[in-house]
Formats: structure tokens, sequence, C-alpha cells
């Protein structure tokens, strides 16, 4: 059966298509919402913790709907946008004594991973008042850390999905497109790392590198349901230079092009940006480049 539409991995066929348009039919009183679950459901289209892909499978319905393959029911409602109405993360209180030591003088260090636990809005609030990018609620999988030193946090480190295209990373693995859509979920992104600024503890950053590669795969299987294989982030030379990261081994693998993922040209609309990547297993090519 040839495909006719492909959306975020998935493969649509004209029986694809056939089997919606009889979903639809036979339960002609269900919401678009409950239409997308039973989908999932009849196609067993889940994440790997099990959970149903019940908004990616609604992102499905909706293009159909707009190509005219398929006829939706009316919206009955159009709820509100929770990250419009988030509050921004408040100020939590936290010891600011400057810490200037040292890095064996602090020991034991301990890695905290925080997300969807009581010491979430630690994370948040610390990032949003010390990081200069401040606080964005991620989406997709992703996890969050804060360090602690002598009863007090000294760092934060947030991870999450990565970019589905990346040039410079995808040629670094060697993969596939089939393969990069079958297993973009075995890459984490750093999205932010963040020391303290009232801590000046000489190479701390890059000992939490180091720490955190040996334990990010464990953790992001705890809470998703399969591994992550290797690491990256993104590095502007214009204010960094990636010290930390280079100390702890990981190797530039280039540029990115300085166009987002909504441009509409080739023309860069944004900084140029170093690509950092780090391989969580030595196997990592062999375990990215599956079909």
């Amino acid at each position: 059966m040839p495909e006719l539409w492909r959306y975020r991995g998935r493969v649509v066929t004209a029986e694809d298509v056939v089997f919606i348009r009889d979903l639809i039919a036979q339960h002609p009183g269900l919401s678009r919402r409950r239409l997308s679950a039973k989908l999932c459901e009849a196609w067993q289209w889940k994440q790997a913790n099990g959970v149903l892909r019940d908004m990616v499978c609604r992102g499905l319905l909706l293009m159909l709907h707009r190509a005219g393959a398929i006829e939706l029911p009316a919206v009955r409602q159009i709820p509100l946008n929770p990250f419009e109405r988030r509050p921004r993360p408040s100020v939590l209180p936290v010891d600011r004594t400057p810490l200037a030591r040292q890095l064996s003088q602090i020991r034991p260090i301990e890695l905290r991973q925080v997300r969807r636990t009581a010491e979430e809005p630690l994370f948040n609030s610390l990032i949003e008042h010390h990081h200069y990018l401040g606080y964005e609620q991620p989406v997709g999988e992703h996890l969050k850390y804060v360090v602690w030193a002598q009863d007090r946090p000294i760092a934060c480190l947030a991870w999450s999905s990565a970019p589905r295209h990346l040039g410079s990373r995808d040629r670094y693995i060697g993969w596939s497109a089939e393969a990069r859509r079958r297993n973009i979920g075995g890459i984490a992104y750093n999205t932010r790392f963040l020391i303290l600024p009232w801590v000046q503890i000489p190479h701390l950053a890059s000992h939490i590198l180091g720490r955190v590669a040996h334990i990010l795969s464990h953790d992001w299987e705890q809470m998703y349901g399969h591994p992550v294989y290797f690491a990256e982030t993104f590095i502007d030379p214009g204010r960094f230079r990636g010290t930390c990261y280079r100390a702890a081994n990981w190797k530039l693998l280039g540029m990115t092009t300085g166009r987002g993922k909504d441009s509409t040209s080739k023309r860069p609309n944004r900084s140029l940006k170093e690509v950092l990547g780090y391989p969580l297993t030595p196997h990592f090519r062999d375990l990215l480049s599956q079909v």
C-alpha cells in the first residue's frame, strides 16, 4: 500500500485513511480528543513508557482533516494554552553565601534528578533568576538536575529532546534519514547549564558534566522507558568558549546554520552556534543507526 502522508515519523497509507474514516463513522458522538485516543489504542501508538501518543495523533488527524482526507467533528471547545497562563517561577530562598573552594574541599557532590519531584520548583526558580536565558517550560521528554554540596544547591542542568534535523550532528553519527526518524529519541539535548553565581570552584563544571554522563541514560530510561546514547549542546561563541565541555571531552561537531525550525528561507535568522556532542556509549552509532 503506497504511502500518502508522513507525520512525525509515521507513514499514513490509503488503507490507514479508510480505517480512520470508519473509526469516525462508528463513533459519531466522540470529540476529536476521544477519537485520537481511540486511534492510538487501535494502532497501539504509544511512547516508550507506555503512554498513548495522543498529542501527536491529534496533530496527524488535524493534518488529514485540513488536507480533505477525513472529516473531523466540529471543535467543541478551545482550551486555554497552559503555557501562556503559566506563572513565571518565583524566587525561592537559597544560601547565597560565597563558596570559593577547591573541588576536593566540597565533596561529596550529589546530582539529583528533580523532574516530577518536590525539588522541581527549586530548579525552575534558580534557572529563571540566575541563567541568562531564563526558564522555559520544556516540551516533550526532559530531565532536570540540581547539584548539591554541603547541603546547598550549587548548579543546575536541563536536558530535553533533541532537534530533529542538525546537519553537523547527523553527519557525525552517519545515520540515514529513516534511522534518524526512528531513533532521534536516543539523543539528549543539554538546554541549560548553570553554576550559581556565588559559587567559585575550579573545574566544577567539567566535573559535573563527567558525572551526569554516567547517569543520564539510566535516569532517562527510568522516566521515559528508553535510554539515550548521545548527548549534544549548542554554544554561542559570541558569549562562551565552551571550555568546560571541551575539558569533559565533548567534541566539536560543527556549526548550526543559523536558521530556526520556522525559517522560510535559507538565510540565517539567528546567531550561529557551535554544536558539541558526547557519546554516552561506545556503540552509539550502531544503536542510533538501526532501522
